[in-house]
């Protein structure tokens, strides 16, 4: 039906006014002149009605309709801009990244109760950029580009910035720079009460925003918008886990949860939360603003439902009288990654997380394209877990959360050596094992303390050739060692291994490795000081025996073996 209103069109480029007669849209402004692949394209359409909640696509919806040069059609979201709004007119923006160079053609769509109506097409020309990409899923061991080039990510997690009682130190302008200087490629992060609440009404606990009654929230989009900005320009790739377990429970956050009845939405319990339909509803308005506003970068490494949703189903509270079952948790989770796979035109990678309990089924839904677990007190499973867990599910495996002790009311300096050598081991176990996200550290300000973040370097030194040699195949070699503990994998030419010795003790042994019979040149990898030392070349007849290997308690050694052309 076409829409009523009496509205006039124009366009406006580069300081140009363009009219068009017999239209419906009152204007369209592009953000930009020119445009390359994968650089944020932004566009204004104003529409000559109000409506009662522009954030709710029930009331109206507006897509950009675009049309690649390879012919691809493509629909992305649009999402309500009330700064630029008056009481006559609404504001939509577009946020767009053309993956494709050559011209585009697009137009706008409006679908409301009283309105279906489009805009005339128009051109935008794209041209070569240097960018790779989106990341999406590629097998067990990486993810890969749009390019087609393979990735690894090296990082820890960043869950917020400080709440009033933490050091102001820990900022995003401070933990994101420290982490891209010293090799880190990717972390991880929560929306939250206090941390980038763009859902949240009621803040805490932090001085950093205020409350606020406005659907989605004016601030925590700002420092989204800002976030964002920055992951883009220090080349950090960010796993956003989009709610917390915390949200949930009593004492925690359902009583703040604007889902909550008694804060004027639909869901009476946190059950509700997963089976009422206003609810989901409203989980899928915030689905699609999220994509519509920020989907574009391509730094946006995955979208995470929810941080650890197994401690919500397993908490017993008064709100509920039974716990959460979990069909509906996992017919959540189904229908939501469903949603934004159709809504999505950029293909982020999905994902959600439990932390030692397992959601029955939820990491078999066809449209979570990662399985996530958080271990601590328990590094040493990793490795074996790891392939568990890649044979289990069928779909890559990654810990999000690792760490030597969960507790923080102890006293981490009892153990802070103990702590220092399970966060580099836990690296070395990810990188030798089937996993696209190395394991990623809980505890960013402690070992910030500790001076460890400059570690990343040397694993992101080795992960770099290995990516280089194999172009991202990865062969798991088998090793033999009794006192120290190793991992060998072959990525081309070239096979890495890794010794640890995880005893407090100095520690000497022979590591033989399974190799092809040849010749291989031999040099070893100081992770600490990224000093590579040549051993000169080794024979194998099927087996090869390195050098013995003399260690010191908590320590670890790298090798690497080229094949020697014949």
């Amino acid at each position: 039906m076409k829409q009523i209103f009496n509205i006039l069109f124009s366009v406006v480029i580069a300081g140009g006014l363009l009219s068009c007669e017999d239209s419906y849209f009152l204007s369209e402004k592009r953000y930009f002149e020119e445009i390359n692949q994968y650089q944020k394209a932004e566009f204004e359409l104003q529409v000559n009605a109000v409506y009662e909640n522009a954030y709710d696509q029930e009331e109206v919806a507006v897509d950009m309709k675009l049309t690649a040069p390879s012919g691809k059609e493509i629909t992305l979201p649009c999402y309500y801009e009330p700064n630029t709004s008056t009481k006559q007119s609404t504001a939509f923006r577009a946020r767009f990244a053309p993956a494709e160079e050559g011209v585009y053609t697009y137009l706008f769509m409006v679908k409301s109760k009283d309105v279906i109506d489009e805009t005339a097409s128009k051109d935008m020309i794209v041209s070569a950029g240097e960018s790779d990409g989106f990341l999406h899923v590629n097998d067990y061991w990486t993810l890969k580009f749009d390019s087609g080039k393979p990735f690894r990510g090296i990082g820890e997690n960043v869950g917020w910035e400080a709440r009033d009682y933490e050091d102001p130190k820990y900022t995003y302008d401070y933990l994101l720079p420290t982490l891209s200087q010293n090799g880190a490629n990717f972390f991880r992060t929560w929306m939250c009460s206090w941390d980038l609440p763009v859902f949240w009404q009621k803040i805490g606990p932090t001085d950093r925003y205020k409350d606020s009654d406005a659907y989605f929230h004016p601030e925590g989009i700002q420092k989204m918008d800002e976030f964002i900005d920055k992951c883009d320009s220090l080349g950090l790739y960010v796993m956003l886990a989009m709610d917390t377990h915390g949200a949930l429970i009593q004492n925690g956050g359902w009583e703040h949860n604007r889902y909550n009845k008694i804060n004027g939405g639909p869901a009476e319990t946190p059950t509700d939360f997963f089976r009422n339909e206003e609810a989901r509803k409203m989980s899928k308005n915030k689905f699609r603003f999220l994509i519509a506003r920020w989907g574009y970068s391509t730094h946006l490494g995955a979208w995470e439902f929810f941080n650890e949703i197994d401690n919500s189903v397993f908490t017993r509270t008064p709100h509920d009288s039974i716990r959460i079952p979990h069909k509906y948790v996992t017919d959540w989770h189904a229908e939501m990654s469903a949603y934004i796979k159709a809504t999505d035109p950029y293909k982020h990678i999905v994902t959600t997380s439990v932390s030692h309990r397992e959601i029955e089924g939820m990491f078999q839904v066809k449209d979570i394209d990662i399985a996530q677990r958080h271990i601590y007190k328990k590094t040493e499973q990793i490795p074996g877990l790891i392939n568990q867990y890649v044979a289990e599910y069928q779909k890559p495996f990654v810990w999000g959360e690792f760490g030597y002790e969960w507790d923080w009311n102890l006293d981490f300096s009892e153990f802070a050596e103990e702590s220092d050598y399970d966060y580099r081991r836990g690296l070395w176990y990810g990188l030798f094992n089937p996993t696209p996200i190395l394991p990623m550290t809980w505890w960013w300000e402690f070992f910030d303390e500790r001076g460890m973040t400059p570690y990343f370097r040397g694993v992101r030194q080795i992960s770099d050739e290995m990516l280089e040699a194999g172009n991202g195949s990865f062969e798991q070699i088998s090793t033999s060692s009794e006192v120290l503990e190793s991992y060998a994998v072959k990525c081309g030419d070239k096979y890495f291994v890794v010794i640890l010795n995880n005893d407090t003790a100095p520690q000497t042994e022979q590591v033989l490795i399974d190799l092809p019979a040849g010749s291989y040149q031999l040099a070893s990898f100081n992770p600490d000081n990224l000093i590579r030392s040549s051993a000169g070349v080794m024979e194998s007849t099927g087996q090869l025996t390195l050098p013995q290997v003399s260690m010191e308690g908590f320590d670890e050694t790298l090798f690497v073996l080229t094949k020697v052309s014949e």
